[in-house]
């Protein structure tokens, strides 16, 4: 297959390479990795909406990611994909105004499923360091597995990036626990260490194995729409309507003959949060945090920055989850 050329920025000048990460923000946290690379932040902003904007939101969207490095957010997720590459741009030129340039962020983007034959993972790779300004990033996943394309050639080129420091760790999304056991047996001198798939307390059908085989492997799970495109910070709860673009994109959550039974479900969640004394969020995000999952989360202002800290700030009690989690499987008994 013949990779597709993205537009690229005007090249900028790498950064030297980045020094020892500081001291782990206590609001945040960190989770060590198996394989003994830099320690991966339990919680992190995701740059999908933010790389699909029109040229006039740059400045939301840099504010947003400044915001959140500011409030202590140091685990930016992003894809060559996003965007066509503009959201890792965006990243890297503000990630570099930041104080020292950031040495202390925890860069994650991924490898397109278009381009997993080995020479385009490395020239996926060096365009993606260009955009983003850095020598290396911390984590590279594969963004999604391509049948027609043999897992063995990706994993060898991944390794090999791996070895000369362009990479810190190996990772992959939307990976089923059949892909995980077969990129597995791919690997030589690395491992798998991340696997980032849609996980939250209304979608946990296929992340529920995938969650057991990981534990079970040292794997952490990044959980992508752990809010539930807004859901679970009390979207739509007041009647107003699901945008068709967000339906398309949460395969069930929002279909016409799922949607009342999950909306009467949230709304049990809201005043379950209430009666605690906690932000619905804080349910949803601790929950995801119980089982061994860190959380990665879409935000598209300043505000909702400081919102979703502030409901990781605050845990609620395991009955509280438990409740929760019976509530959102259906159980009111």
């Amino acid at each position: 297959m013949t990779a597709k050329t993205p537009r690229r920025a005007p090249p900028r000048k790498p950064r030297r390479a980045t020094p020892a990460a500081a001291p782990p923000t206590p609001a945040v946290g960190t989770v060590p990795m198996g394989d003994g690379s830099k320690p991966h932040p339990r919680l992190g902003l995701g740059l999908w909406a933010l790389g699909r904007w029109t040229p006039e939101d740059e400045a939301r969207t840099r504010a947003v990611i400044g915001r959140a490095y500011e409030l202590g957010v140091r685990w930016f997720d992003t894809a060559e994909v996003y965007g066509g590459g503009r959201s890792e741009r965006l990243l890297g030129e503000v990630l570099d105004r930041a104080a020292a340039g950031a040495p202390d962020a925890y860069v994650a983007t991924k490898v397109s499923w278009e381009h997993l034959r080995p020479a385009q993972v490395r020239a996926s790779l060096i365009d993606s360091l260009e955009r983003l300004g850095r020598r290396s990033v911390d984590l590279y996943l594969i963004h999604a597995p391509d049948p027609r394309v043999p897992l063995s050639g990706t994993l060898e080129a991944l390794e090999a990036l791996r070895t000369e420091g362009k990479v810190g760790a190996i990772g992959v999304s939307n990976f089923s626990v059949e892909d995980l056991e077969h990129a597995s047996k791919e690997l030589s001198a690395a491992r798998i260490v991340v696997n980032q798939v849609r996980y939250n307390l209304f979608a946990r059908e296929e992340a529920d194995p995938v969650r057991d085989y990981c534990r079970a492997h040292g794997i952490l799970i990044e959980a992508y729409t752990p809010l539930a495109r807004g859901l679970l910070h009390g979207r739509y709860l007041e009647g107003k309507g699901v945008p068709k673009e967000v339906q398309q994109v949460t395969r069930r959550l929002f279909e016409p003959d799922r949607l009342p039974e999950i909306l009467e479900r949230a709304r049990a969640l809201r005043e379950l949060a209430r009666s605690a004394g906690v932000p619905l969020a804080s349910i949803a995000l601790h929950w995801l945090e119980r089982q061994g999952a860190a959380p990665v989360i879409g935000m598209s202002r300043p505000e909702q920055v400081d919102s979703n800290l502030a409901a990781w700030a605050v845990r609620p009690t395991d009955d509280v989850l438990d409740r929760a989690d019976a509530i959102a499987r259906g159980d009111r008994a």
